[in-house]
């Protein structure tokens, strides 16, 4: 059974309540990290403990032990002539931000007109419970 300190290998797929996977390690090398580390969200970290080698699971991550809220406040609206010249950044779009604390956060363009663009420093998954199912495939 794993405990604290145990550096594990687990496969797992990630679904929205719709049923749309949003992420999976299917196909790729199994997410591999220190329980008790805060390398991953608390709600799956939570669910990896007391798991066995081969044993398999599926846990619903309530969104406050994942992303946490949906927060309207990290939605602005910029006025274009505030953005480098020559920038033109489209819906659905990526950019790093510098914030007040000097750190660098990404935001996606939700919206643009010719005055204004609107972006969303929210994290893509903020305010939705996950699913995952869980596969232990290796403890060290």
């Amino acid at each position: 059974m794993t405990k604290k300190g145990d550096r594990v290998k687990v496969h797992y797929t990630g679904k929205l309540n719709d049923g749309s996977i949003f992420d999976s390690s299917e196909g790729r090398e199994p997410l591999e990290f220190t329980l008790g580390s805060g390398a991953t969200i608390r709600g799956f970290e939570n669910a990896v403990y007391g798991m066995d080698i081969g044993q398999s699971k599926t846990v619903t991550i309530p969104s406050a032990e994942a992303y946490g809220a949906y927060k309207d406040g990290l939605v602005i609206i910029f006025d274009r002539d505030q953005l480098p010249s020559g920038m033109s950044p489209r819906v659905g779009d990526q950019l790093q931000m510098q914030t007040p604390s000097g750190g660098a956060t990404i935001v996606t363009v939700t919206a643009t007109s010719d005055k204004n663009i609107t972006i969303d420093a929210n994290h893509p998954l903020a305010g939705k419970d996950l699913t995952f199912e869980i596969r232990l495939v290796e403890v060290s």
